[in-house]
């Protein structure tokens, strides 16, 4: 799948997607727990930023947390997402994941959980942020 171009201005992302989408990719928010479309899938492929369609991550790093969204232990390659400090939430740092082609906010990403994975993270990304290309 070809990278798709996004809009460069916030009108254009408000005509692009719809008001959830933009609340959670444009605006930093969340969608509810257990509600995505991706939380529980199993399907094999690539997972695209449903903003501009660079590919983020892939099947086989993604794990059952049972969190109430998609998570994944590692991005599809380093330079796919961008790590900010995110204090949104009084009293907690947490390290808010965007990605690196539109700026979209995707979720979060998490360390020392003890999830039995490599690398010890979990990228809690919402449903609403992803797109998935099926393997063929």
């Amino acid at each position: 799948m070809t990278e798709q171009p996004f809009p460069t201005t916030d009108a254009e992302w408000r005509c692009r997607l719809t008001p959830l989408e933009y609340r959670v990719l444009r605006q930093g928010g969340t969608e509810q727990a257990f509600t995505g479309a991706y939380t529980d899938t199993t399907t094999t492929g690539t997972y695209r930023c449903r903003a501009c369609g660079a590919d983020l991550f892939t099947s086989d790093t993604k794990f059952a947390s049972h969190c109430g969204w998609p998570s994944f232990f590692t991005t599809a390659a380093e330079d796919r997402v961008t790590y900010h400090e995110d204090r949104s939430i009084p009293g907690r740092v947490r390290t808010e994941v965007r990605c690196a082609r539109c700026g979209s906010h995707l979720g979060h990403v998490f360390a020392g959980e003890g999830y039995p994975t490599p690398t010890d993270l979990r990228y809690c990304i919402n449903s609403i942020c992803l797109t998935l290309d099926p393997a063929a």
